[in-house]
């Protein structure tokens, strides 16, 4: 098993950063792809941005691109999220999430999720 532990949310205003955190542990070899997701109240979970190990080539959701950035250090089995130019519509629970495949990063069918962690933009 593979156990995502997220950081870093919080409440920050309309314009304003946050950087989150993802620390992955137990059978970390098993990751290939790891990824960001979040939900909003009343919506459906959706894609935020991801990268995979090999290449470390990465992956947006249109409404975060230039705005987001996924990094990562697979030594260290840790994924950051850097998150600037925050609007209201940023609020949401954001998720880590991992998986062993390399296909298809921004589908939903990762195999592993962490709890989540808040973040609140006031306007």
């Amino acid at each position: 098993q593979v156990q995502l532990v997220e950081s870093g949310g919080g409440l920050v205003q309309a314009e304003g950063s946050l950087r989150l955190s993802c620390a992955a542990s137990g059978r970390t070899f098993r990751i290939s792809t790891m990824g960001w997701f979040r939900q909003a109240p009343g919506k459906e979970r959706e894609f935020v941005a991801a990268i995979k190990w090999a290449g470390g080539s990465t992956y947006y959701a249109d409404s975060v691109k230039g705005r987001f950035t996924i990094s990562g250090d697979n030594a260290k089995n840790t994924v950051n999220l850097q998150m600037n130019s925050l609007s209201p519509d940023d609020t949401a629970v954001y998720y880590c999430a991992a998986k062993g495949s390399t296909l298809f990063p921004r589908r939903m069918d990762y195999d592993y999720w962490g709890q989540g962690t808040q973040v609140t933009v006031s306007s």
